[in-house]
Order: C-alpha cells, then sequence, then structure tokens
C-alpha cells in the first residue's frame, strides 16, 4: 500500500503538469492570461481533489497485486 504522503506528492506534481498546460491551452483559446489562469486554477482544483480520492482509493484495492506488492 501507498502511504499517503506518497500519494499526495503525486498529486501535487501531476497538477502542477496540469496546471501549466491547462493555463496554456486556455490561453490559446481565450487570448486572456487571467482568463486562461483562471480555468486552470479552477481545472487543478477538482483535478487534485479527484487524483488524490482516486489514488487513495485503488491503494485499497489488493486486485491485480502479487504477494502484497503492486505490479504493472
Amino acid at each position: 500500500m501507498e502511504t499517503r504522503g506518497r500519494s499526495l506528492v503525486k498529486a501535487i506534481v501531476w497538477n502542477v503538469i496540469g496546471l501549466i498546460s491547462m493555463t496554456l491551452v486556455g490561453f490559446l483559446a481565450t487570448g486572456s492570461a487571467t482568463a486562461g489562469g483562471v480555468m486552470a486554477a479552477i481545472n487543478t482544483a477538482i483535478g487534485f481533489t479527484c487524483y488524490l480520492i482516486y489514488e487513495r482509493v485503488w491503494a485499497r484495492i489488493s486486485w491485480g497485486r502479487v504477494g502484497g506488492r503492486r505490479h504493472a
């Protein structure tokens, strides 16, 4: 099982990547850095929450693990 700290760090890093890419997409779509930033911030907040919950749920599911460890 993954620790909560590891899940949290993974969620933060993933959402920083998403924040940057969504800001760029928002800017390209609207021509406004402010609008793009607001869109990215909202998307990041929602995505961060969903991802963190998703990771914690999967950490409790033993399906697909061999010998108590996760395997790809």
